[in-house]
């Protein structure tokens, strides 16, 4: 290892902590986040890769955004750089979800007004990745079509399969529509992707394994933590539409079973809205009820395993398929419907559940011109929306 993949680790590990201590609002507005500081501010990747790489965890099982961001420390520092990118982001959600299960799961803290100021920061945020991708990825009227074809199907129809199947049609659209015209080769910093297809082919041979082999070993066998690998490892390998899907599966694997009791379990949840980073750390607070701190890290360990094993294994192909002419028209038009998705969970259920009255716009309005125009740092403007959330309330 020489200094310069060290500084790159050390970088990584910055800039992802910092992410997990201020990117409160969910999956999309984590995107939006990272959208901020990866491909704004530090321009890691560019626009349509970001996208690309989008596209991409919302096609797989699993939390979109936690996938995504190890996806750019893999892209950035190798495998070790996801796991750091990984480390970064979801430490800070994890120690406090242990700790709310040590100390503070009986308080409801989700309506308290800083909360809802952070709500209203992560409107900011998601709005201004918003634009952001939209000039770049819907410039023709074809893909301004997708894109609000995306848009009224997710806002109408909203189940766990509605976003994927949206991509899938914009990917067909694409398909047949772009391919046959001149596209643009792959940017450099995506094409020399640090791992092969061999290693990619292992990792997700090893995930399928894992998927079909635990519940075997958890019938065959009296071991607890087994059957915790197994029941957490299942609820992130079987996940389509977000964090919040995953909630209903931990639920039926862990209250019938008494390892939780309900009201326990529902002030996790209420626990889980008030902290940073991904909603899968819930997992933490379930382990560290279940088997303290050793047990909420082992949760967290089981719960994004699936995640990383499926994006790691993944992009060596994915990188390769974006070389496809016909592949890269399809991508056109998932980036496109990625756009229209965006702009969807802007409206439900980010603004629906954060802007509620005059004083809540004025304060988006406010964060938005220091975000957008002052160009002050996210953490100020994170802080600035906590501070104004708890005075209008």
């Amino acid at each position: 290892m020489n200094n310069n993949t060290f500084k790159t680790w050390l970088e990584i590990l910055m800039v992802s902590t910092r992410l997990g201590l201020t990117s409160f609002g969910g999956p999309v507005a984590h995107l939006g986040y990272f959208h901020e500081e990866y491909i704004h501010r530090r321009k890691w990747m560019d626009e349509k890769s970001y996208a690309d790489l989008v596209a991409l965890c919302q096609f797989l099982p699993g939390p979109a955004s936690s996938q995504v961001g190890i996806g750019i420390g893999v892209i950035r520092g190798g495998i070790i750089g996801g796991i750091i990118s990984f480390i970064g982001f979801t430490l800070p959600s994890v120690i406090a979800l242990i700790l709310f299960a040590y100390l503070l799961y009986t308080f409801n803290m989700e309506d308290a007004g800083w909360i809802n100021g952070l709500k209203i920061v992560a409107v900011v945020v998601v709005a201004h990745a918003v634009m952001g991708m939209a000039k770049n990825l819907t410039p023709d009227i074809q893909r301004k079509t997708i894109a609000l074809f995306a848009l009224v199907v997710t806002l109408l129809w909203q189940t766990a399969y509605s976003q994927i199947t949206v991509i899938m049609l914009a990917a067909l659209f694409g398909f047949f529509f772009y391919r046959k015209q001149n596209l643009q080769t792959i940017n450099e910093k995506v094409s020399q992707f640090p791992i092969s297809r061999r290693v990619g082919f292992l990792i997700l041979t090893i995930f399928f394994g894992l998927l079909f082999f635990l519940p075997f070993l958890r019938n065959v066998t009296s071991l607890e933590w087994i059957a915790l690998l197994d029941s957490f490892y299942r609820s992130g390998a079987l996940v389509f539409g977000g964090g919040h899907v995953v909630l209903p599966l931990l639920e039926q694997e862990f209250v019938p079973t008494g390892w939780i009791t309900k009201e326990e379990f529902l002030a996790g949840y209420g626990a889980a809205q008030a902290v940073p980073g991904p909603l899968f750390t819930f997992a933490s607070y379930i382990g560290a009820v279940v088997g303290g701190w050793k047990g909420g890290l082992f949760a967290t360990f089981a719960i994004f395993l699936p995640a990383f094993l499926l994006i790691v294994g993944t992009l060596p192909f994915w990188n390769a398929l974006r070389n496809n002419p016909k592949i890269k028209g399809a991508l056109m038009g998932v980036n496109a419907s990625v756009v229209g998705i965006l702009i969807s969970a802007l409206y439900h259920p980010i603004w629906t559940s954060s802007i509620f009255n005059p004083a809540d716009f004025a304060l988006a309005a406010v964060l938005f011109s220091m975000l957008v125009y002052w160009k002050l740092p996210p953490w100020v403007v994170v802080l600035a929306g906590a501070v104004g959330g708890m005075i209008i309330s």
